[in-house]
């Protein structure tokens, strides 16, 4: 398998994995506009060169977009390899790329957001532990934050307090996103649209600069339902899974 890193340079003309289409797609054009701005502060996006799912995208822990202390870390954002990519080592191949990476720029490990039980568009737990990665910090509702220290003695990533404990004060329903993922620019106005056709109470707080993803009530932050002040998922939403999820 060959891999390419996405950079300013080339990022118009490759495309980014999570969302395969072309730049005129929302999805796409919201992304790709969020990479453009993250690339000065140390984002590495490395994917396959094939059309597919194969990509690993990490950023040094203090400009993670993520209510975490992790001095010196590196966070990785995501890493996904899914259909005919799975089964040949390719997660390993990413993975070890980012430890090199990482390694080389004097980070004393890296960290990922995951979970006790495996949820959606978070690392698999069951992975994570294979490839010797711990448990540093857990936030209520299952959420935890797992690190794989490079040297013995290396300090333990945590979460902020404002994300320990996730809650607001709001009522009704409460989404919190940014655009790190690309399905939001496609399913939050659609959830919006539906909220808004049934008379659902629902506000919108896009997380717009990394200083508002840092302070955020939620340790996921690209995607947070809230309930009358309560987390309740951050599976993306479209609108018949909203309304079902409305109905219970």
């Amino acid at each position: 398998m060959e891999y390419i890193k996405v950079t300013k340079d080339n990022l118009e003309s490759e495309h980014i994995c999570c969302a395969i289409s072309n730049n005129n797609d929302v999805q796409v054009s919201s992304k790709k506009s969020w990479l453009k701005e993250r690339f000065d502060d140390g984002l590495v996006f490395l994917k396959s060169t094939q059309r597919g799912k194969c990509f690993i995208e990490y950023i040094p822990a203090e400009n993670a977009w993520m209510p975490i202390k992790a001095d010196n870390y590196m966070y990785i954002d995501c890493l996904w390899v899914s259909g005919s990519f799975k089964g040949h080592g390719y997660s390993n191949d990413l993975l070890n790329s980012c430890i090199n990476d990482s390694k080389e720029k004097g980070k004393q490990g890296l960290c990922i957001l995951s979970s006790a039980k495996k949820k959606p568009f978070l690392a698999d737990p069951k992975y994570l532990k294979y490839k010797g990665f711990t448990v540093s910090d857990e936030a209520m509702g299952g959420i935890q934050l797992w690190y794989l220290p490079f040297f013995e003695n290396a300090g333990k990533p945590k979460f902020k307090d404002c994300a320990k404990n996730p809650h607001n004060k709001e009522k009704g329903y409460v989404l919190y996103y940014t655009n790190q993922c690309p399905f939001n620019g496609k399913y939050v106005p659609i959830v919006e649209k539906v909220a808004k056709e049934n008379k659902i109470p629902l506000k919108i707080i896009h997380l717009n600069s990394k200083k508002e993803a840092q302070n955020a009530p939620t340790p996921v932050t690209t995607y947070s339902l809230f309930f009358n002040g309560e987390y309740l998922t951050n599976e993306q939403m479209n609108d018949t899974k909203f309304l079902k999820l409305v109905s219970q």
